[in-house]
């Protein structure tokens, strides 16, 4: 059907070039195919030669696997090419199918990415912390301080900060703390995933030069693959105690420990049992019923009233 072409024909180079492109053929390639070398493909592509023999171009029709009317100029498209092309319509429109289906394809990843951006974030999952202290902590004593875990939403690991005063020691913790910084008053504890602490306590012996009557400030923070190091979760609960000259399990400041109090201390003990407390003195100071602040040694002393005269 092709042999009505002339014996030379001109070529659309432009359409050459984009149908081995998308076939993905290289000139090389191309150039065995026909026979001729690559310098004259690309010469072909960049329509250096404005025609080339009827032979060369039904080889190179071969080698791009295509109909040669799709690389022709209009001119040289044969009434004997169109006929092929409408006997054979498949073949003519593969490029507009091509075409289309790039389209399709770029629509779909388009819906997808704006799909994806109109979705809500996840669930941020905060560590959920409460902090306990004691309401009273005399000078150069030392208190235990609580902090309560919510182990429920312990899926991934996470770092807790706590900030005590100034001049006041961290002597003991449980779990022990990671990191530990007296000089600035800073603790960090390093949770890893799946460990399900319930709390993390720790003793702090207070500044023996901690001024009366004013209030201590603790602050604290928790870090976690969730929350992000720009927007910690804030510990809450209990974040100040009065420096006093009241025993720290001495609720209500009456100068003893009475059973209930000496009851919650009990309990306390069995809550923070690796940490150690000076359970003798507050035996000593339960039988006694009552204790003073000894101000030179900064230490608290049973006190044993002496009893009631009996009236004349």
């Amino acid at each position: 059907m092709n042999m009505s072409l002339s014996p030379t024909v001109c070529l659309d180079g432009d359409a050459v070039r984009q149908i081995r492109e998308e076939k993905k053929l290289t000139q090389l390639y191309v150039a065995k195919v026909v026979g001729v070398t690559t310098d004259t493909i690309s010469r072909w592509e960049n329509n250096r030669y404005p025609s080339i023999k009827r032979e060369n171009a039904l080889r190179l029709a071969e080698a791009l696997e295509c109909p040669l009317e799709d690389f022709l100029q209009n001119g040289d498209r044969t009434a004997d090419s169109e006929a092929e092309a409408e006997a054979e319509p498949g073949r003519s429109r593969k490029p507009i199918l091509y075409g289309l289906l790039g389209l399709l394809l770029v629509a779909l990843a388009l819906f997808w990415y704006n799909w994806k951006s109109l979705q809500p974030p996840p669930p941020v999952t905060q560590i959920l912390a409460n902090r306990v202290l004691p309401p009273f902590a005399a000078p150069g004593s030392v208190i235990p301080v609580q902090v309560y875990l919510d182990a429920s939403e312990q899926k991934h690991g996470f770092i807790l900060r706590e900030h005590f005063p100034l001049g006041w020691k961290l002597v003991e913790a449980s779990p022990p703390a990671s990191s530990l910084d007296n000089e600035n008053g800073t603790a960090r504890w390093i949770v890893k995933p799946g460990m399900g602490l319930r709390q993390i306590a720790y003793l702090v012996k207070v500044s023996p030069g901690a001024e009366l009557e004013g209030l201590a400030k603790f602050s604290g923070e928790i870090v976690s693959k969730t929350s992000g190091p720009s927007s910690p979760a804030p510990i809450l609960g209990v974040d100040q105690v009065l420096v006093a000259q009241y025993l720290w399990a001495d609720k209500n400041a009456d100068l003893r420990i009475d059973d209930g109090e000496m009851l919650e201390v009990s309990e306390l003990l069995d809550e923070i049992d690796e940490l150690h407390i000076d359970w003798n003195l507050l035996e000593k100071i339960w039988d006694a019923e009552s204790y003073r602040w000894n101000k030179k040694a900064k230490v608290f002393r049973p006190y044993k009233a002496p009893p009631a005269k009996a009236s004349p």
